[in-house]
């Protein structure tokens, strides 16, 4: 039990501060992508932090098994380096009862897993579609900023206000930019102020400019037509909106894809399943990567090792992409993956026994007075 205790701390220990690192990466990198979104007009900056919040339940259940597997290496592989493996060995420990110790731990991740997997990353996904929709349903005037130009339809259009008001409703001196391709003369429009209103029956978006002129031609010729508007009313279409999840079942919960006879949402519970099951497969793999002769160094491993996980997850996301497009059988499913992967980590779990030649046992000499 003492000994249990000991190890299961160790990898429950590296394993929540390698997850912590590698979270902290992806949701830094994730929200800076987001803020380069906004900057561009794409996004609310007041929506930023909670669209991090809802949607980093999602990247836990892939960064939980891989922070695990690399914890494993990393707690192991020091213990083989500082010779106390070798203390346990030789105090009864043998390679079987590490790896039942191992699967302890492993228990809890897969449980974490299964619980982000089956309802709190749905749940996130599905609260960070909505707002995606509400950003789209935003016209491209509502994400203008004040005081600054700013691209807008696609690099077609620079505008620049220099205030905002009413909650976006109302603009004061706006100048807007717009070139259409080579077909059409450049248009510049400037206006002491605008408004945006909404047609109530169809539900679409103007922006009607007050006092102001509109500026046609060429630049660089005197083949200009200049016109002076009391109102100017231009249609604004929505907001065209990338995000960053493409499978949209992600969004149901468990019950719903458990329900279905669809080979997409059926596929997706088998993915859901998939990864709680994974933690016990690389949980076998982990333990005998971990062996480390400490005259070659606790890293020569580490790249062959994580070269496995790599070719592991890579085989379950083509098997679930050919699942979902029907050229893969439901069953086995991603069962081949894991089996396979299951045999390598009990082929190098048993390596030493299969190949090294069986002692004799020793007999027993007895002399005769």
């Amino acid at each position: 039990m003492i000994i249990f205790r000991y190890l299961s701390k160790e990898i429950l220990i590296s394993t929540f501060a390698v997850c912590f690192s590698l979270l902290l990466i992806v949701l830094s990198l994730r929200f800076a992508n987001l803020l380069a979104e906004a900057t561009a007009g794409k996004y609310a900056v007041n929506v930023l932090f909670e669209m991090i919040g809802y949607r980093m339940p999602g990247f836990v259940p892939i960064i939980l098994p891989f922070g695990f597997y690399l914890a494993i290496l990393l707690a192991y592989g020091r213990l083989y380096m500082e010779s106390e493996m070798v203390v346990l060995f030789a105090g009864g420990l043998s390679h079987r009862q590490l790896l039942a110790i191992t699967m302890g731990p492993a228990c809890l991740i897969a449980l974490l897993v299964a619980v982000f997997t089956f309802w709190v990353a749905p749940s996130g996904i599905r609260n960070y579609a909505k707002i995606l929709d509400e950003q789209r349903n935003r016209s491209e005037f509502d994400m203008l900023n004040s005081g600054r130009f700013q691209s807008l339809s696609q690099g077609q259009t620079i505008t620049y206000v220099e205030e905002i008001t009413n909650d976006h409703k109302n603009l004061n001196d706006v100048f807007i930019a717009r070139d259409s391709g080579s077909k059409t003369s450049p248009t510049i429009l400037l206006a002491r102020e605008g408004t945006q209103i909404e047609h109530p029956e169809y539900g679409q978006r103007y922006l009607v400019l007050n006092d102001g002129y509109q500026y046609e031609g060429q630049p660089g010729t005197a083949d200009f037509r200049i016109t002076h508007f009391s109102s100017y009313g231009q249609y604004m279409p929505p907001v065209v909106l990338s995000g960053d999840y493409t499978n949209e079942f992600d969004a149901k919960t468990t019950a719903e894809l458990w329900a279905s006879d669809e080979i997409a949402q059926r596929t997706t519970f088998q993915w859901r399943l998939s990864l709680p099951l994974m933690v016990f497969v690389i949980a076998i793999l982990a333990v005998p990567f971990s062996k480390t002769n400490p005259r070659q160094g606790r890293y020569l491993k580490m790249l062959p090792a994580f070269l496995v996980f790599v070719f592991y997850f890579v085989f379950l996301t083509t098997v679930r992409e050919l699942m979902a497009q029907g050229k893969w059988p439901l069953f086995p499913g991603f069962w081949v993956v894991h089996g396979a992967f299951a045999a390598l980590g009990w082929l190098l779990f048993n390596w030493d026994r299969l190949t090294l030649p069986k002692r004799r046992p020793v007999q027993e000499i007895t002399t005769h007075a």
